[in-house]
């Protein structure tokens, strides 16, 4: 998306110089129009900008909850992924060798390359991940399904229940994290909305024969910060709002410690 070209901090500056600027233009169109003409009045001036911030205010609620709920969904994936990997690994105990140790080292693999992209937050290292995730995958898949023909018991099934559960996660983790955005027309609202909210602010403060409001700043700055949130948010890296790996760290820390591995010199 257009929008993943700009820094979260720019975007930043780029609203609360919107807010600022809308203000202006408001405010000098109803110098303006209250130069001209005593027939405006400064109630339905009031009424009518009220009516376009609630709109703005519901919009921004709205959007807020789309990406705070997306995060939310995030963070249950991550915890649904490493119970996922961890029940596969433990399961794999019962696979023939070699493909028992071929299996381990596998998935220790695959956790140890999710957690190092996790916390690279690159994003040249997560196309590369993807193309090499699939590969693991199918791996850990032709294994298994080669071994249930073998072994057509309940456990060969849990354990291949438990390597379709790592795929379909994978998959749900880049549907939600990569792919799932806010549309560009709701950003183009969100915009519009800025602009005539703001503009409806400047021209009622010139109506009511008010000056210029000292406090613009602060309004500006309250909801540039609101936009960089819902922005930062909505950021496939999540680079000022990560999501925890914790749960990941967690259970590659335990297959380090099955297979005797020490984290310290990888």
């Amino acid at each position: 998306m257009i929008i993943d070209l700009v820094p979260v901090w720019v975007l930043f500056f780029i609203a609360a110089a919107f807010v600022l600027f809308s203000i202006e233009v408001g405010f000098r169109l109803g110098r303006a129009v209250r130069g001209t003409t005593e027939e405006e009045r400064e109630s339905p001036a009031s009424s009518i900008a009220s009516v376009i911030l609630g709109l703005q205010a519901f919009m921004l609620a709205f959007t807020f909850s789309i990406v705070s709920d997306r995060y939310d969904s995030k963070k249950g994936l991550v915890r649904e992924e490493a119970n996922a990997i961890r029940s596969a690994f433990h399961r794999s105990d019962f696979l023939p060798e070699p493909d028992r140790a071929k299996t381990k080292l596998l998935l220790h693999d695959y956790l140890d390359q999710r957690v190092a992209l996790a916390q690279a937050r690159n994003a040249k290292l997560v196309e590369d991940f993807l193309g090499t995730a699939n590969q693991m995958q199918q791996e850990l898949w032709d294994m298994a399904v080669v071994n249930g023909r073998r072994d057509n018991s309940d456990i060969s099934a849990s354990y291949l229940q438990s390597i379709d559960d790592i795929m379909n996660l994978h998959a749900t983790r880049v549907a939600v994290g990569l792919q799932a955005r806010i549309p560009t027309g709701i950003w183009v609202v969100l915009l519009c909305l800025l602009i005539l909210g703001m503009a409806g602010v400047g021209y009622h403060t010139a109506i009511a024969d008010s000056r210029r409001s000292r406090v613009a700043p602060i309004l500006a700055v309250a909801f540039a910060l609101v936009i960089a949130l819902i922005a930062a948010l909505d950021h496939p890296g999540n680079g000022l709002l990560p999501v925890t790996q914790q749960p990941l760290v967690t259970v590659l820390n335990e297959i380090n410690s099955s297979l005797g591995i020490d984290a310290s010199n990888q």
